[in-house]
């Protein structure tokens, strides 16, 4: 295959190839993309999930838990070097020439945060080269190499941004990534049990449904293919059918999808007798010095004159009371909540999607803890225990439903 031809990226997730029954489906995959004129890269995540021996939980489970670290590291991009060995492994006995290659033989060069790392850029010459030999590559994803050579992950789900990364840096023209539901979905079916595939998204729309909570799509990755304008699919691996995502905004519909959080708590600051503007304002930063220095990272914040409002994950109301208990500020804590994003481009050219949504929550009887909207998203904190209930009647309000899948 000459490397002037159509390249087409192949990223196969833990499912996908944890057995060989599952990995045949996959070596049809790419014969497909073979016949269709396509040069194929294959990008492989570890084999299952725990208790699978090889799942990234479980060689975890060696270590106690431990992350962020470079022996964690180490440790975790052995799954994927285990199943890209694998893959190619058995390709090559089907006698379908292939390599397996490590994320930092294909080129793809991150910085140091270990365990979730940022991928800086990506040096491709060696997959360019095995596909000029009619070789097809088979690169172990989640991982890349440092500047220094020290072996990096990605995050949890990070095979999808290995994909994406070297589907850019290829120039590739198909970037499929297969998972085992065939595509993007409306709502999470387990609680809305209309929900169906998401046909078309835009770049922005598949950012936002990642970063807000979305499972099918690694949000960094999301959001790398949307700063380079790569179109990409996300795919059932035995239906090969799913959702396409690229630069194409509908404007007639204003909502794609919805998608909920897991448990936050949401905080609530009010200043006190803090009346000098100065001192408040100092205050303030210092508020967030401390929040930020404790590595809580923080979302739906909005600040007023009657104080300040934010989110944090799990239930950390305790830790940021005592963290702020010296500052003359009343912090007023709320748990157990879970946050409902709503998005969708269209919203943009739509007046009265925050009307509805309140509307729909409303008619639900659930109640609206705290609501901030951002560009394409409208946020909305609910109780926990009502999470399933909003998301099935903003679904139903904007008439997302389809047949069940």
């Amino acid at each position: 295959m000459n490397v002037t031809a159509k390249i087409a990226v192949l990223k196969f997730g833990g499912t996908s190839v944890a057995t060989r029954e599952a990995r045949e489906v996959a070596f049809a995959r790419i014969l497909d993309a073979r016949e269709a004129g396509y040069a194929p890269v294959a990008v492989v995540s570890a084999m299952g999930r725990v208790p699978a021996p090889y799942a990234t939980d479980s060689l975890l489970s060696l270590v106690g838990g431990t992350i962020g670290t470079p022996n964690a590291d180490v440790l975790l991009a052995c799954g994927e070097l285990l199943s890209a060995a694998i893959f190619a492994q058995e390709l090559s006995d089907l006698n379908i020439n292939a390599r397996a290659l490590t994320g930092a033989q294909a080129g793809i060069v991150t910085d140091e945060r270990f365990g979730d790392a940022n991928v800086l850029r990506v040096e491709p010459e060696a997959v360019l080269e095995l596909l000029q030999a009619d070789v097809i590559p088979v690169v172990a994803g989640f991982q890349g190499a440092s500047e220094n050579g020290a072996i990096t992950t990605l995050g949890r789900g990070g095979t999808d941004l290995s994909a994406i990364a070297l589907g850019h840096a290829l120039g590739a023209e198909r970037v499929d990534i297969y998972t085992d539901v065939s595509g993007a979905m409306t709502a999470d079916p387990r609680r809305v049990p209309t929900a169906h595939v998401i046909d078309r998204a835009s770049l922005e729309e598949m950012t936002e449904l990642a970063e807000h909570g979305a499972k099918v799509m690694h949000h960094k990755a999301a959001s790398y293919a949307q700063r380079r304008a790569l179109r990409y699919s996300i795919k059932g691996l035995h239906t090969d059918l799913g959702t396409l995502v690229d630069e194409r905004i509908d404007t007639e519909r204003p909502v794609t999808g919805v998608t909920a959080s897991g448990r936050v708590t949401w905080v609530r600051v009010i200043r006190g007798d803090i009346e000098n503007p100065t001192r408040r304002m100092q205050t303030e930063l210092e508020m967030f010095r401390r929040i930020a220095d404790a590595e809580i990272s923080i979302d739906q914040v909005t600040i007023n004159q009657a104080g300040v409002a934010f989110v944090v994950d799990g239930n950390r109301g305790a830790e940021v009371r005592e963290l702020l208990g010296d500052l003359n500020l009343a912090v007023r804590v709320r748990e157990g909540c879970s946050k409902i994003s709503v998005v969708g481009t269209g919203m943009r050219y739509a007046p009265g999607v925050v009307l509805q949504v309140v509307d729909a929550l409303s008619r639900a009887n659930v109640e609206i803890i705290h609501c901030t909207d951002s560009n394409i998203t409208i946020s909305v904190l609910v109780p926990e225990a009502d999470v399933a209930k909003a998301e099935a009647a903003v679904h139903d309000q904007f008439h997302l439903e389809g047949e069940t899948p």
